[in-house]
């Protein structure tokens, strides 16, 4: 792993992709996404904070547990300045985003659990297959595109 000078404040795409794990590709996709920003030099190359390793830490540790790219960047936007995140910043945002995991496992465990009943029919209709055809509460009164239940109002 590269040691970066304390004197040095700034890193190249090089660097912070050496130092942090992440593909410089990746970096520059962040970048578009505005989940991290750098600075132009003169010579047109991109320089990065070095508290810009703290936030792709934060943005890698978020994707590893499923959290979508558009939830992070909100997340990052609402801290003050959009100041690199603490580790307080990380208790309360994994916090809440624990229900959102939570009913994407239970999603999950229901797929897998439907998952073997479609291995021993192997019909995978269109019209009543759970995999299929998810969470279609109409189905069986209409044709045509499924109707789904608007959970939020229920």
């Amino acid at each position: 792993m590269p040691q970066i000078p304390e004197q040095i404040h700034e890193l190249t795409v090089g660097q912070l992709a050496a130092r942090s794990g992440a593909a410089v590709s990746a970096l520059h996709f962040y970048e578009s996404k505005g989940l991290i920003g750098s600075r132009r030099t003169s010579g047109n190359q991109r320089r990065y904070s070095r508290d810009t390793l703290r936030r792709v830490a934060f943005i890698r540790a978020a994707q590893r547990v499923g959290i979508p790219l558009a939830t992070i960047r909100e997340a990052l936007a609402e801290l003050p300045e959009e100041r690199t995140p603490t580790r307080e910043d990380w208790a309360h945002l994994s916090e809440a985003w624990r229900s959102e995991l939570d009913e994407r496992i239970a999603q999950l465990n229901r797929l897998r659990d439907h998952l073997t009943d479609c291995i021993g029919c192997g019909c995978l209709s269109l019209e009543g297959c759970v995999l299929s055809n998810p969470d279609d509460a109409f189905g069986e009164r209409r044709t045509g595109s499924r109707l789904m239940v608007d959970k939020n109002r229920a």
